[in-house]
């Protein structure tokens, strides 16, 4: 292993420490964030995310406007895609995170606190993920993919933007100032949000160690002679990875996702510690385990289809401003919303 893919590991390991200590510390998550939103009137934490995915995009497509980073190299502006399989994808993840009571990134959180319901989650997401990646269900998944995929010649905003006839300069510049002044201005118009510095800083982080992974992957990794591939923060594949990297590591190599995934676990689980907050959780009854198993089952097969989870989508994806992210951001949206109203709402669990 040469020196820049074992700079780019440890990079990994530590943007994972960060998110692991900031996620508990904070209660960072789309579901929550979502919940409260619409469930319980409490919108901070939809604000706080909105703040993560603003300073994600300002400080993405600064790298990428500078020329630091290609972000032309991820795997979210491929100039073919399937908008049917991302949005369907996008709304399998969804629900199935209501289900979960919290994306893979949460449940690498809440595992590290004590949380064994998330051990649960973790796993079957990770069975779930490489079965869609790799396994029983990747060559239906393919097929549809190849059956509704289309090649588009804008595949981002700002080359959208720039067919109407500004420069890409400008197409970048214009696209992201308008994204990040509405996110914003739609955090700051919260009152409650105004005055939780916590909350505040937990997204500027957050969307700093977005652009930190772009950085480091499409910087520091980008080694003519060995490339790492350019990526950032994202979980359904990662944990995947890790998965088999703990049962089969001979052979397999350590990668950004797998360090990342690593460093989570042990943030949350240090700060857990330094601060009183670990305690064993488990499961209520067969049906919440049943539930639970079955909405990470969703998320691994719905996060592979849809690119990415809420994380790897809603704010990595939407930070290269990529139009196929957005695609799957509204499915992602659309299926948490249905499992927290409507007719297809998630019913609580009845405490026995």
């Amino acid at each position: 292993m040469d020196s820049s893919t074992q700079l780019v590991i440890l990079a990994g390991l530590i943007i994972g420490l960060i998110y692991g200590a900031v996620g508990l510390l904070s209660g960072f998550c789309l579901m929550s964030s979502m919940r409260g939103w619409l469930a319980e009137g409490d919108g901070r934490l939809v604000r706080t995310f909105a703040m993560a995915i603003a300073v994600a995009v300002a400080a993405s497509q600064f790298l990428a406007g500078s020329g630091m980073v290609d972000l032309g190299k991820s795997i979210y502006l491929q100039q073919s895609f399937s908008v049917p399989v991302l949005f369907l994808g996008g709304l399998l993840f969804g629900y199935g995170m209501v289900l979960s009571n919290g994306c893979g990134s949460r449940a690498l959180v809440l595992l590290g606190r004590g949380n064994l319901r998330s051990f649960v989650v973790v796993i079957v997401l990770a069975i779930a993920a490489q079965m869609t990646l790799k396994g029983l269900i990747a060559p239906a998944r393919i097929a549809l993919v190849q059956a509704s995929q289309t090649t588009v010649n804008a595949n981002s905003l700002p080359s959208l933007l720039a067919t109407l006839g500004p420069g890409e300069a400008a197409s970048r510049a214009l696209s992201a100032a308008i994204i990040v002044v509405a996110l914003i201005l739609f955090a700051f118009a919260h009152p409650a949000f105004r005055r939780s510095p916590g909350q505040i800083a937990a997204g500027v982080v957050v969307g700093l160690l977005v652009a930190s992974g772009w950085f480091v992957t499409g910087y520091l990794g980008a080694d003519d002679f060995n490339p790492v591939p350019v990526t950032s923060l994202t979980f359904v594949a990662p944990i995947a990875d890790s998965l088999q990297y703990a049962m089969l590591s001979t052979g397999l190599t350590l990668n950004f996702g797998i360090a990342t995934v690593a460093g989570v676990l042990a943030g949350s689980l240090v700060t857990a510690l330094a601060t009183g907050r670990f305690h064993l959780e488990g499961y209520s009854s067969p049906r919440h385990m049943l539930r639970s198993a079955g909405g990470a089952a969703l998320m691994g097969i719905g996060g592979v289809m849809a690119f990415g989870c809420s994380i790897g989508q809603g704010l990595t994806g939407v930070s290269t401003l990529a139009l196929g992210s957005f695609v799957a951001v509204a499915g992602i949206l659309l299926g948490t919303t249905a499992g927290l109203r409507g007719a297809l709402r998630v019913q609580p669990l009845a405490v026995a």
